[in-house]
């Protein structure tokens, strides 16, 4: 069954799941095609009154020459202009379930009318998403005031089927859509990925005999906050059924924090999923036409900054920014437990070496270098995203540029550290039981079968590298399937 479209509040964060990620395909709902229809009809009453209103790239030149009125006569001719050398930016290509996001989100502002486009347009869309390979939009070079640089060749190929009419160039490539179609994204991954975090250090907790009174429920209320209850939730969900023989003093900070450190991240991803919704149904075009009323019976449009979307960056970099702290603990925790002093678990052992030139850490041992690498990348990733200029300031109008892709990008980085940096860790949680003869509680057992299916456990010195890297890349498709 296709996602059924009525309003703009039917595109939201379940919707991004099914149609981006899923790739279910979309239909616009009869009523909605009909106020599309209305509104157009209303809008075209509007732009012919005398005298005209001034109606930013419809009744007025673009960019520099907004200044400038157009004639009746000019206004179609005006309306035909392909105008194509917008599409500059080149590179890493989205991702395939970002850019149908990116359509989908598109919608928003077709489905109450508020483009003012015709109903073939919004029909035209929406049937992009229907299964057909989808367009190639560049991540890099977005550097433009708007999302211009991204919609015009995600919607080049749909622009040469029609003679477009009046505003309804401008309304494929204005507003915000990539901004909420990329928060989205975050947000569906975060979800995925703090689940495994939970997973990853409740088994290191485990393999560490850390005591279980650090998580007590009796701390959901103490500390008072959602979040961190949620985190502490998560955690003993699957420490059900640990192992006795714990030790009897606290455990290093490093493991008594990690319910604090997951409840930052569980705010974000809340904060992540608000600006999602609100973005994706929100009205970002510019300009962008208000249904008529008592008060204006044609409607009227006006123009707006819907198009810089400054919620989506804030979100994206606090993700960024608790994925590289994730990283930090991944490395804090596999190194106390390769630490027989603080962990009392055999050094020779946890090593998988017995010789007695053995240095007590051997290729195992090395594996907390590797996560300290992922750490510095994350933290380069997580730096905080600011507001850039444009190279156009003193020329035009477009002094400002957008963000969201910047953020994204580094956010995803972010991600895949910690993905990494998670993997590393379970692999030696998952050494630390088996050289200590230790079952996994129940919760875990698949979750520890499916690491020793890619990395077993070691028992002597082999080339670790390509195992470790196989089981990140298995974190990281967990996170993103579908």
């Amino acid at each position: 069954m296709p996602v059924s479209l009525s309003t703009r509040e039917d595109i939201n964060l379940d919707t991004v799941l099914r149609v981006a990620w899923k790739k279910d395909t979309v239909a616009i709902g009869e009523k909605a095609l009909q106020r599309i229809a209305e509104c157009r009809a209303s809008f075209l009453k509007l732009i012919e009154s005398d005298p005209p209103p001034v109606i930013y790239g419809v009744t007025t030149a673009m960019g520099e020459l907004a200044s400038r009125k157009l004639e009746p006569d000019e206004r179609d001719r005006h309306a035909r202009i392909k105008a194509y050398a917008a599409a500059t930016s080149f590179g890493d290509p989205l991702p395939e379930r970002v850019v149908r996001a990116i359509v989908l989100a598109r919608l928003t502002n077709f489905i109450e009318g508020n483009a003012a486009t015709t109903p073939r347009i919004a029909l035209a869309v929406a049937a992009m998403l229907d299964g057909r390979p989808m367009p190639t939009v560049p991540g890099s070079g977005q550097g433009g005031a708007g999302e211009i640089l991204a919609l015009y060749p995600l919607f080049a190929e749909l622009s040469t089927r029609f003679d477009l009419e009046v505003k309804e160039r401008g309304s494929l490539i204005n507003g915000s859509p990539c901004a909420a179609a990329l928060v989205a994204d975050a947000a569906l991954a975060a979800r995925r990925r703090i689940r495994m975090a939970h997973k990853v250090f409740a088994l290191s907790i485990e393999a560490f005999r850390a005591p279980l009174e650090h998580y007590d429920a009796a701390l959901d209320t103490l500390w008072g906050d959602e979040h961190e209850a949620a985190a502490l939730q998560g955690l003993r969900e699957f420490l059900v059924g640990a192992g006795d023989g714990r030790r009897n003093y606290q455990a290093p900070v490093s493991y008594r924090i990690v319910p604090r450190v997951l409840g930052q991240a569980h705010r974000a991803l809340s904060s992540a999923e608000r600006a999602a919704n609100v973005s994706l149904a929100s009205i970002s075009d510019n300009p962008v036409y208000i249904p008529p009323d008592d008060t204006y019976p044609l409607g009227r449009c006006i123009s707006t900054g819907g198009y810089h979307n400054a919620m989506a960056t804030p979100a994206l970099d606090d993700l960024a920014a608790i994925w590289a702290d994730i990283c930090l603990l991944c490395d804090r925790h596999a190194s106390k437990l390769l630490n027989g002093k603080v962990s009392l678990l055999p050094d020779l052992l946890m090593s998988g070496r017995h010789s007695a030139d053995s240095d007590g850490h051997g290729n195992v041992g090395y594996v907390p270098m590797a996560i300290t690498g992922y750490l510095e990348q994350a933290k380069l990733a997580a730096q905080r995203t600011f507001i850039p200029g444009t190279e156009s300031a003193g020329a035009g109008q477009d002094d400002v540029a957008t963000t969201a892709f910047f953020a994204w990008t580094k956010e995803a980085t972010a991600g895949r550290c910690v993905d990494a940096a998670m993997a590393m860790l379970a692999m030696i949680a998952s050494q630390a039981l088996h050289v200590t003869e230790r079952t996994p509680p129940p919760a875990l057992r698949s979750f520890v079968d499916g690491i020793r299916g890619i990395v077993p456990p070691v028992g002597a010195d082999r080339v670790l590298g390509p195992e470790l890297a196989k089981l990140a890349e298995l974190f990281t498709g967990q996170v993103f399937e579908a």
